[in-house]
């Protein structure tokens, strides 16, 4: 029987102290391992990676874990079964492979040689990703302890990638070969953030993206402009001119068709997004940059999380050394990429994309459009009971109120979401001071500690208020 809340908290709060200092030993343990999945000499590294954390979380009670194949690094799995039909299936996402690191890039200590400083704990990946996976860990366990359950009161599954920070290329194919055993009613990501240390926050959707490389031919090599300038088509110019066009005067992507289908922010989202201590100016400082810009009529944080954009990445072509060479040149090219909301299907962006470009080409120049493969978009809607429990559970932990965020950039969650049909929660305490991907990377052990306690929560609270019909 459950046991009332005020009595629960502190028995998950008592654990927790109880084993702060084992758990963040542990995690020190696996921090030590360079688990670098972008550079092929840590490739033994990241499989010793993985077999730590399978063997922890055998550790920690999971009956069933397992390191699975692929073509690159390993991923981690594992699962608990509660034991009750009627209870949701839950899947917790995450990654256990790391950044490049290296003292020499400004770290003030060993990048893999944990340390403690001003309880806050430095090493390349403490909070990018394995803190934030590892809290799951112990916040389980008290969860077991606060209950006197002997399984979680979900039916609990884990997968840890190997190969997020090098672009997750395998993972699809991965979940799709595996989806019957990653079946979940839910996905919690446990690889984002917070707004800040006294305002915490729970993401509700990440953007897609698709990419693309567009190359103009004109003539076939360079050839003299005083010859044929102004009689020839020149590529650099039609690509200049294609670029021009991507935009309109209002800062809104011009490709038709591209907004087709886009969901729409509502006002409450809106109010939401307001309340949240955004300082502009300072938001500016980070960015590097002397001005605001994007669509008319959104403001900036509705502009990066919640709106599809068009961005020039690179663009070349003709001369570029020292000097003057007067040339119409064979080729030029340009680099694209677009973020896409839920609503966007990559597929259909592609084609329109493909189309738009093609119109924008005079007769004369040969145009190649390559796309890499894309990511989806992926939202939850802000009443979805899952969702609600996130929010009680993150709540309960902070004892403050939880406010709403979404990730303007890309990830893996949303093929999880595509494969298995689930909807995608995300549990994060990672704050931006954490300098994911910088040097002296770092996690605030308070927080990571809070994350502890709403994972010790949540599992109840699921259980409690999205039971499935038997």
């Amino acid at each position: 029987m459950s046991q009332p809340v005020d009595s629960a908290v502190s028995v998950v709060r008592t654990y927790i102290e109880q084993h702060r200092a084992a758990f963040v030993d542990d995690l020190v343990e696996w921090l030590r391992i360079p688990s670098v999945s972008a550079q092929p000499e840590h490739a033994p590294d990241v499989r010793r990676s993985a077999d730590w954390l399978a063997t922890g979380l055998k550790g920690t009670g999971f009956p069933t874990t397992e390191v699975w194949e692929t073509p690159g690094a390993p991923a981690v799995y594992a699962e608990w079964p509660s034991g009750d039909p009627a209870a949701p299936t839950v899947l917790v996402y995450g990654h256990h492979d790391v950044q490049p690191a290296a003292r020499e890039d400004g770290w003030d200590s060993e990048p893999f040689e944990p340390v403690v400083r001003d309880n806050r704990l430095h090493a390349r990946g403490a909070a990018d990703d394995k803190g934030q996976v590892f809290f799951h860990t112990l916040g389980v366990r008290a969860h077991l302890a606060a209950t006197g359950r002997t399984a979680p009161a979900v039916n609990l599954k884990l997968l840890i990638e190997g190969e997020e920070e090098s672009g997750s290329p395998h993972f699809r194919a991965l979940v799709e070969r595996h989806a019957r055993r990653l079946a979940a009613d839910a996905v919690v990501v446990s690889d984002t953030g917070m707004w800040s240390e006294d305002t915490p926050t729970v993401c509700t959707g990440m953007r897609g993206l698709a990419e693309c490389e567009i190359r103009l031919h004109g003539p076939d090599q360079d050839v003299h402009s005083g010859s044929f300038g102004g009689a020839v088509p020149n590529p650099a110019t039609a690509v200049a001119r294609l670029v021009a066009a991507l935009h309109d005067e209002h800062a809104r992507v011009a490709v038709p068709g591209f907004y087709d289908g886009v969901v729409e922010l509502t006002d409450r989202e809106r109010e939401l997004f307001a309340e949240l201590p955004f300082d502009e100016e300072r938001w500016l400082g980070t960015a590097k940059s002397r001005a605001a810009h994007g669509e008319a009529g959104y403001t900036t944080l509705e502009r990066v999380w919640a709106r599809p954009t068009a961005e020039v990445n690179g663009i070349g072509g003709g001369y570029q050394g020292a000097g003057s060479k007067t040339i119409i040149p064979s080729s030029a090219m340009v680099k694209l990429s677009f973020r896409l909301v839920a609503g966007q299907d990559p597929d259909r962006i592609e084609k329109t994309v493909r189309a738009w470009a093609a119109a924008q080409v005079p007769a004369g120049i040969r145009a190649e459009i390559t796309f890499s493969p894309a990511t989806r978009p992926c939202l939850t809607p802000l009443d979805h009971p899952a969702l609600r429990s996130v929010v009680r559970a993150m709540g309960r932990a902070f004892e403050t109120p939880v406010r709403f965020t979404r990730e303007g950039g890309s990830g893996p969650a949303a093929d999880l979401q595509d494969v298995l049909g689930a909807p995608v929660l995300f549990l994060g305490i990672s704050v931006p001071s954490d300098g994911w991907h910088a040097p002296n990377e770092k996690v605030e052990l308070d927080l990571l500690l809070k994350g502890v306690e709403t994972s010790a929560y949540l599992w109840s609270d699921l259980a409690e208020n999205w039971r499935r019909a038997p």
